[in-house]
């Protein structure tokens, strides 16, 4: 299939537009479809598409512009595949909105949604650039300058996302995953290399194991099942080295299981396990994280909001596994920023803070406010010690004494330095401070991190950062709105790659959303002036 652009269409005399009365014309520029059609559906870049595609002349593509827009869409209005095909042969306002409606037939089949689906999955897989994130995010870019969204305001946020999967008990998972292998020898004809184990491929047994089952044998039944990995996995290596399914019974083996007496295998102490063992094996990628009290075996996401005083609009986001840390994600976020001309001010709670991610964002023109104090708070104090740049020398404590000598320590990052005994006696701060006293002198041992931190503190009284605390509580909503109206805790498809691609549009569908508001925002402000 050969890759050809599709300009926007314009109407014509045949077109099904014209066939509209003047006053379903006027609903029509009432609904959503009307800022789609003229602020989305352009801004859709084609050509970064075209690598998906063959460069021999072939059969062409179906419009990548109208399969993006479906797909947007799709998520806004929270439908499946087949009901987007059946509404934009039906449903003016879908074809309005992604300017088909001189086609004499819609371009879209049951396929072709998915299809894209998978090559977009396929192209990252191999080259590691995902194809919709940059779309998404040119979508975002073009509805922040409709909306005049000024970009040195932003504030983050993550979140937990489930992944369609069933919690499995250690027995069922160990048996899902050798049931799997031996259905796959049975199908393949190997029935000589699973004699014995031709129970697992009967329908009624998992019920019969994982359910018709005492608590005292529960450990017998695992450890059936680990002997019957045992036998299995050297006898099919070879031959089935690359199947999925001997693959997730390797893991699943190597990470449940430990070596036993007499080379034997036994089930591994759930204290040693980690939370990047495999969850189910319809999900390979997910991963076990308790945050907040809650558990999510799944993925992550961070959330980058540029706002104002009126409006706001998600610009950038990240995706990844459950373990994902927020101090990663910032230092992500950042690099990916890069050297801003303007400084630029983000937002964000306490997991987001740290020394490195600060000096970060200091280097590249961001100033970086985190809204909470992770760990032991610091006596405030400090705030008014004064270090070297390279944080290995205190020059001046907060009496203005400076100390007699210094020594710095690399492995603790601390700097031991010896202070004028009398001095020390008589200083305003010498029970916050806390030195040790000496015969000869006074010894404090402080690090420039520990000054930092007291001058985050010191920043934290001040009005302006209460006023940015407030500010940042807006991107909490986020989260909250796309489990609610988007179902990100149901996507239809598993896998870190597959979930993310739908999460992109789900992004897309809610920056649109976004804009309607604004556009609704903009006519009653219209209306209200008219009346006065």
């Amino acid at each position: 299939m050969s890759f050809v652009l599709n300009p926007d269409q314009q109407l014509n005399f045949d077109d099904s537009y014209n066939n509209l009365t003047d006053r379903e014309k006027k609903f029509l520029d009432k609904s959503w479809a009307k800022p789609f059609a003229e602020e989305v559906f352009p801004a859709i870049n084609e050509n970064m598409f075209s690598v998906l595609y063959s460069d021999k002349a072939s059969r062409p593509n179906t419009p990548v512009n109208v399969i993006i827009g479906s797909l947007i869409i799709k998520e806004m209005l929270n439908m499946t595949d087949d009901e987007m095909v059946e509404a934009l042969m039906f449903d003016i306002r879908f074809q309005y909105a992604l300017h088909t409606t001189s086609f004499k037939e819609q371009p879209l089949s049951d396929r072709t949604l998915g299809r894209f689906r998978e090559r977009c999955n396929a192209y990252e897989t191999e080259h590691g650039r995902d194809l919709v994130k940059e779309a998404v995010l040119l979508l975002s870019d073009k509805i922040a300058k409709v909306m005049n969204l000024n970009p040195v305001l932003k504030r983050m946020d993550s979140m937990m996302i489930a992944s369609n999967i069933r919690k499995l008990s250690r027995l069922e998972l160990l048996y899902t995953c050798v049931a799997n292998m031996v259905k796959c020898l049975h199908k393949s004809g190997e029935d000589e290399l699973i004699k014995g184990m031709e129970h697992y491929y009967n329908d009624n047994d998992r019920n019969k194991v994982i359910y018709h089952n005492r608590s005292e044998e529960t450990s017998d039944k695992i450890q059936t099942i680990i002997n019957d990995a045992v036998k299995l996995l050297p006898l099919i290596e070879d031959k089935y080295l690359q199947t999925s399914e001997y693959q997730l019974l390797l893991r699943v083996f190597r990470e449940q299981t430990e070596d036993g007496e007499k080379g034997t295998r036994k089930l591994r102490e759930g204290k040693d396990l980690n939370s990047q063992i495999l969850q189910n094996p319809s999900d390979p990628d997910a991963t076990y994280r308790k945050k907040a009290g809650k558990e999510t075996r799944g993925y992550s996401a961070n959330l980058v909001e540029t706002f104002d005083e009126n409006n706001s609009l998600i610009t950038d986001y990240q995706y990844d596994t459950s373990i994902r840390s927020d101090s990663s994600y910032c230092k992500e976020v950042i690099k990916e920023m890069g050297v801003q001309e303007e400084e630029i001010t983000i937002i964000a709670d306490g997991a987001y803070g740290g020394e490195d991610n600060k000096n970060l964002a200091k280097e590249n023109n961001i100033n970086l406010i985190t809204t909470d104090f992770q760990g032991k708070k610091p006596n405030k104090v400090f705030a008014e010690f004064v270090f070297s740049e390279d944080g290995k020398m205190l020059l001046k404590c907060a009496n203005g004494q400076e100390p007699m000598a210094n020594s710095y320590n690399e492995q603790t990052g601390q700097c031991r330095s010896k202070m004028n005994l009398e001095k020390c006696l008589n200083c305003p701060y010498q029970e916050e401070c806390n030195p040790k006293l000496q015969k000869k002198s006074a010894v404090i041992l402080i690090s420039s991190k520990t000054v930092n931190r007291a001058k985050q503190l010191q920043d934290m009284d001040t009005e302006e950062f209460h006023e940015f605390a407030k500010n940042r509580n807006g991107v909490e909503s986020l989260p909250s709105t796309l489990r609610r109206k988007y179902d990100v805790d149901k996507m239809p498809v598993r896998g870190r790659l597959r979930t993310k691609l739908y999460f992109g549009f789900k992004i897309a569908a809610l920056n649109f959303r976004k804009l309607c508001k604004y556009y609704d925002s903009l006519v009653q402000c219209s209306q209200k002036l008219a009346l006065e």
